[in-house]
């Protein structure tokens, strides 16, 4: 406390305050938000005159804690929208805001403003995510006429996965649509607009490479240089996450650290080559154009939008400033700066994945920078030099390979058990060809001149490609499927604070008591029932994997339950029987109805241990049995089962618990 450590534990006590508000079953009333903050001010007024220094740094504790919790609804009240509760169709006129992706079969934007035409219904969203035909050359700021399909959002396809709900309402995104016709253009953009003259300038670097590249290598350096992952077919993503190697393809501190370091590099290198500015501060003017470079990649890969470029960006920036102040880069303090910043900006960024993964590595990186060691003397020699850079590479890999392990399993339920190995043979590609030629190419397009230097790119990625098909077949039968309880996320997060907070080898200590804890406890059972809300899929364990009793596979949910628990699910269960009113299904452990029809509830109801009803089922039938219902699955999502032994009846979780939140959609 004394060397002011407690400055890097504001973060996780804003992180904290965010998950405390998340977690709420209702929504606090804006008197008690008031009144709290009305006590907190009155504890500084106390503090401050009884001169308590401790207490003092208790309470910046405290109100970052309370200010975390206070965001979301703020930035709600800013940016948040009411949620499309029913489908909508009909023609409509709407603003541009962003360009999402946009290739030759589709093009992703987000709309505003969107206006009935003729008999078409007025809608009270702010935004809509909109899938357009390919071809439609768009801006940001171009308003449109286009008939319209908009549908809600739906919620999270299992209890813990993305909640698609509650990241859509913070960006003030109230529905999903599609056009069903042509796209009518009323007008363009008016004026300079930055957003669309950096839009413009994507669209045409990644046109260029779409004419020199093809395939996945075309899709990665995409990418790379714009930040489109759109084209990044599911197979190309399972290859590099497999190898460890996924993300090479984010832009993110690797890259942001190789494009402006290496200007910042070269820059200083030919400067100092002139006799003239001898004695000038050239290491300071390098620094400034490595600031300059950082922001310029930052526009290409997204903007504020892309949290790991972000962070990465305002991490350089920290770090190229310590440079011109003369003081020292690489430090705990200033990853938290960069991690309030962008708490501010955007708080549910805290709830992703994207914002989890960076985070966790930058502060396990430099937590292990931070620890006192001895380090050998600098070697002349050419082998010592690559021994030392290849040494440097698989520890930074494993590093951030173990910090991120926790927050990579809980998400994709996949590790990368080679992924060192991975990184070490595929870096050096990413540094040498990939990166360097990437920024070339991007250079010399305004001669267009650009084709031999992506062709070495495109190598650079083939070469890439090859090492994580070759690292992902050897990785095969040992990545497992971890399924991890969503309170784990929390113990991880309580680790990298003490890991963050103490500067010594004690560190340590509490990632390697969280391991056991997580192994003995944290792993969540598979489910023996899962029951789909918007489709008629019910799918029950059959010995170790799943089949359905009703529904039929290629369905939405049937497709990401199987990819969720690397299990085929297949298409009917053997032990189930079904007819005109319905299905049974009985095991030596429980018995399952599927009601079709109301008829059935006479005899089924009290004598299956569970129910499960598209239709409304009569009372008595809720006293007799476990039902699921219309009304619990139109409210609460898809419902996970667990048949419980000792308590003779299902545990059951809904994919959604927390109803009463404003971006839930309202139900009748």
């Amino acid at each position: 406390m004394e060397r002011r450590r407690l400055f890097v534990l504001l973060p996780f006590s804003m992180i904290a305050g965010l998950i405390g508000y998340a977690l709420l079953p209702t929504e606090p009333s804006a008197i008690l938000l008031a009144a709290v903050t009305a006590a907190l001010a009155l504890a500084l007024v106390c503090i401050i005159a009884a001169k308590a220094l401790t207490g003092l740094r208790i309470f910046v504790q405290l109100a970052a804690l309370w200010l975390g919790f206070c965001l979301l609804p703020m930035h709600g009240l800013a940016f948040g929208t009411p949620m499309l509760a029913y489908p909508a169709y009909g023609t409509y006129e709407a603003q541009i805001d962003e360009i999402l992706s946009a290739d030759e079969n589709r093009v992703r934007v987000i709309a505003s403003q969107l206006t009935p035409v003729d008999d078409a219904r007025p809608l009270p969203i702010r935004r809509a995510r909109i899938v357009m035909a390919g071809g439609v050359m768009l801006a940001p700021g171009d308003r449109i006429r286009a008939p319209l399909r908009l549908a809600p959002i739906p919620g999270p396809v299992l209890p813990g996965s993305h909640d698609g709900q509650f990241h859509s309402y913070f960006i003030g995104v109230g529905a999903y649509g599609s056009t069903t016709g042509a796209v009518e253009e009323l007008s363009s953009g008016d004026g300079w607009n930055l957003a669309r003259q950096v839009q413009s300038l994507r669209s045409a670097i990644a046109a260029r490479i779409d004419t020199t590249l093809d395939g996945a290598t075309a899709a990665i350096g995409k990418a790379m240089v714009v930040g489109d992952q759109s084209d990044i077919s599911d197979n190309t993503r399972d290859v590099m996450a497999a190898s460890g190697l996924a993300h090479i393809y984010s832009i993110s501190g690797l890259h942001l650290s190789i494009v402006a370091g290496g200007i910042f590099w070269l820059l200083r290198l030919a400067l100092a080559s002139v006799p003239a500015l001898v004695g000038r501060p050239i290491k300071q003017i390098s620094a400034l154009v490595g600031i300059v470079a950082a922001f310029l990649y930052l526009l290409l890969a997204g903007g504020a939008g892309n949290v790991p470029a972000f962070r990465s960006t305002l991490m350089l920036v920290l770090i190229f400033g310590a440079v011109l102040a003369g003081r020292q880069a690489l430090t705990m303090r200033n990853v938290a700066i960069a991690a309030i910043v962008i708490i501010l900006m955007d708080p549910a960024s805290v709830f992703r994945p994207s914002f989890q993964l960076s985070f966790a590595a930058v502060v396990g990186l430099i937590g292990i920078y931070e620890l006192p060691r001895t380090l050998p003397a600098p070697s002349s020699g050419r082998l010592a030099r690559l021994g030392g850079l290849i040494a440097a590479t698989a520890w930074t890999s494993l590093v951030a390979g173990l910090a991120t392990l926790l927050f990579s399993a809980y998400h994709f339920q996949q590790t990368a058990p080679l992924g060192v190995i991975g990184n070490v043979l595929a870096l050096p590609f990413v540094s040498l060809v990939i990166m360097p030629f990437g920024v070339v190419s991007v250079l010399t397009m305004l001669l267009g001149l650009e084709g031999p230097f992506l062709e070495v790119m495109g190598w650079g990625i083939d070469r890439m490609i090859d090492v994580a098909e070759l690292v992902a077949a050897g990785s095969q039968g040992w990545t497992g499927n971890p399924l991890l309880a969503s309170w784990t996320l929390g113990l991880g997060l309580a680790a990298l604070a003490w890991f963050a907070f103490i500067g010594s080898h004690w560190r340590l200590l509490a990632p390697l008591l969280a391991l056991p804890v997580i192994l003995v406890a944290g792993l969540d059972p598979r489910p023996d029932i899962l029951i789909a809300d918007t489709t008629q899929a019910v799918a029950v364990r059959n010995g170790d994997s799943m089949a359905l009793v009703t529904g039929r596979t290629g369905s939405f949910a049937v497709d990401v339950w199987s990819d969720h628990y690397q299990t085929d699910i297949a298409g009917t269960h053997p032990a189930a029987r079904c007819d005109s009113l319905g299905c049974i299904l009985t095991n030596p452990a429980y018995s399952v109805a599927v009601i079709r029809n109301a008829a059935a509830f006479a005899e089924d109801c009290g004598l299956h241990d569970l129910v499960i009803a598209r239709i409304r089922p009569p009372e008595h039938c809720y006293a007799v049995s476990q039902v699921v219902g219309p009304t619990e699955l139109s409210r609460s999502g898809v419902h996970w089962l667990v048949w419980n032994d000792s308590a003779a009846q299902f545990d059951i979780r809904p994919a959604i618990a927390n109803l009463n939140r404003p971006w839930r959609i309202a139900q009748p």
